[in-house]
């Protein structure tokens, strides 16, 4: 019986140091991944307890980025085919509320693709 407890002893022995390199690069793959979580807004930490809180900047939106969805590429088309377009005439094209492209239109400005002239929107 002692000679078969040996030989497990020595067999559990022999694949835990198999392991532990796998452990250790286990545990560095999840601290990295934890240091790069705040990295391009994937933030996210947790309390005490496990309950997930938002993101730590309290800036970041939630959603696709402003700008990037097919609105913004309609209302850019728009500006292109009628340089000097206004936004209620946009959204009088768009069949949608003016408030929403009071949003879109700085954001694609701010990304350099339209540019704000005379009371109208003009393509960069």
């Amino acid at each position: 019986m002692t000679d078969f407890l040996d030989e497990k002893r020595k067999e559990i022995e022999s694949r835990l140091r198999e392991l532990r390199p796998l452990v250790d690069e286990y545990n560095r793959l999840e601290q990295a991944s934890r240091a790069l979580a705040g990295v391009g807004g994937q933030a996210q930490t947790r309390r005490r307890g496990g309950a997930r809180r938002g993101t730590t900047t309290g800036r970041r939106r939630r959603g696709r980025p402003r700008g990037s969805g097919t609105r913004s590429i309609q209302a850019l088309e728009l500006v292109k085919a009628q340089p000097g377009i206004t936004i209620r005439e946009l959204a009088d094209a768009m069949k949608i509320k003016a408030n929403y492209l009071y949003r879109v239109m700085p954001t694609l400005e701010q990304e350099g693709k339209v540019k704000r002239r005379n009371g109208g929107w003009h393509p960069a």
